[in-house]
């Protein structure tokens, strides 16, 4: 069956289906994610590397250097977690643990673009507010702006996270209804004949009972 053509729920076909690779690095939400790695290593790498100068954050002598580094390691785990969990996703049977996990990438998606936000501000303001951008003997000036802008980049990514997953939910809710989707995740997807149509009484020949009840409608009782 061609794969576009499947039954969807949530962004999958039924648990079960082929995995094909290459139709999986073309969905959004997985090059998206690709993308928000790469940036979450950027922006954590080049603080860690030349973000510190005789063990003093260049970002004013502030807590930014630590901030940066903490959501740039969050966001590269659970960039990596959320891909896991779409190469594991069309296994999944169960449509409310599917419509859960989707909710909670959307949750999680949401708050990272706050965090992200909140970082490339933080980042931003404290290295405008430093005097001594040029330190003698330093030179991380290019990586600790590299990292100021792909904090901002790391906050589109994350919005276009947030608006495909919630895509994916709105979709996977609507396509229940519309393509014949099912669940079979509380029984074992066999399928029982209903009851016979009235008056058919399929293999019998005859009704039961119905020699005994011919015989007691021809009973005559005893006249004395």
């Amino acid at each position: 069956m061609n794969p576009s053509m499947e039954p969807q729920a949530f962004g999958a076909g039924r648990a079960g289906s082929a995995f094909d690779p290459i139709e999986f690095l073309k969905k959004p939400q997985v090059i998206l994610r690709i993308v928000a790695w790469v940036f979450a290593i950027i922006v954590f790498a080049c603080i860690a590397q030349e973000g510190y100068a005789n063990n003093i954050c260049r970002y004013n002598e502030s807590n930014a250097c630590g901030y940066g580094v903490a959501i740039g390691v969050i966001a590269f785990l659970l960039t990596i977690a959320f891909t896991g969990l779409d190469v594991y996703f069309p296994n999944i049977s169960n449509i409310k643990t599917r419509r859960t996990i989707v909710i909670a990438e959307l949750a999680i998606s949401g708050i990272l673009t706050f965090l992200w936000f909140i970082g490339f501000c933080y980042l931003a303001d404290q290295w405008r507010q430093e005097d001594q951008k040029d330190l003698l003997g330093w030179n991380g000036r290019n990586s600790v702006q590299a990292a100021i802008a792909f904090s901002f980049f790391s906050v589109i990514i994350w919005g276009a996270l947030v608006f495909f997953t919630f895509r994916r939910y709105r979709e996977g809710v609507s396509n229940l209804f519309s393509s014949g989707y099912e669940d079979h995740s509380t029984g074992g997807g066999q399928t029982y004949a209903g009851y016979p149509a009235a008056g058919n009484t399929g293999s019998f020949s005859q009704p039961p009972f119905t020699a005994t009840q011919q015989a007691e409608s021809n009973y005559q009782p005893p006249t004395y």
